[in-house]
């Protein structure tokens, strides 16, 4: 528990400076360490529960799209990597069904440095802040409640460690619902 503190206190302090203008919120449920083309293998399993804030879509932003901001935190189930996240996303309509691409930093709590004992391959992420791209396909419910299926994955580009490189993914569903 000592861990995860400084995660859920940085998710606290994101969800309450954005609440004011939050546009929605949101929480769900994620497969941990989905093994994708974009990962290595860190040995870390369980399930992420998160939940989050999304602004409305920023007016002022139309030339790039109208993007809204998110701030979400991620727990680890197993007790391996959680994380905070914040970044801006754009919802694009496709008849009765919505992209929402996304990109973002995260921060995240996993050990600095960890070795596979079996293969002896490092399995750290390689750097404290991460990047954090993400897509979800969303269909409405109602006018309030939306329903999303979604991948986020995080890792550093090699660009904060031109070394190392793992990133974890994860992928499952969210809800959201709108103010």
């Amino acid at each position: 528990m000592k861990r995860l503190s400084p995660i859920l206190g940085a998710c606290l302090a994101s969800a309450a400076a954005t609440s004011a203008h939050a546009g929605e919120v949101y929480g769900g449920i994620m497969a941990h360490g989905v093994d994708t083309p974009f990962t290595f293998e860190t040995n870390e399993e369980g399930f992420d529960l998160q939940a989050g804030v999304r602004s409305e879509p920023i007016e002022a932003l139309s030339f790039v799209g109208k993007p809204s901001l998110y701030a979400f935190g991620s727990v680890n189930t197993a007790g391996d990597t959680n994380f905070v996240a914040a970044g801006v996303s754009w919802k694009v309509d496709f008849g009765p069904v919505y992209l929402r691409p996304g990109i973002g930093l995260a921060l995240h709590d996993a050990p600095a440095f960890r070795v596979d004992p079996a293969t002896r391959i490092r399995t750290d992420l390689g750097s404290r802040v991460l990047f954090e791209p993400e897509i979800a396909l969303g269909v409405p419910i109602s006018d309030r409640v939306s329903l999303e299926a979604n991948w986020v994955h995080i890792s550093n580009a090699r660009l904060f460690n031109s070394e190392q490189n793992p990133g974890i993914d994860m992928i499952g569903v969210r809800a959201n619902l709108a103010f």
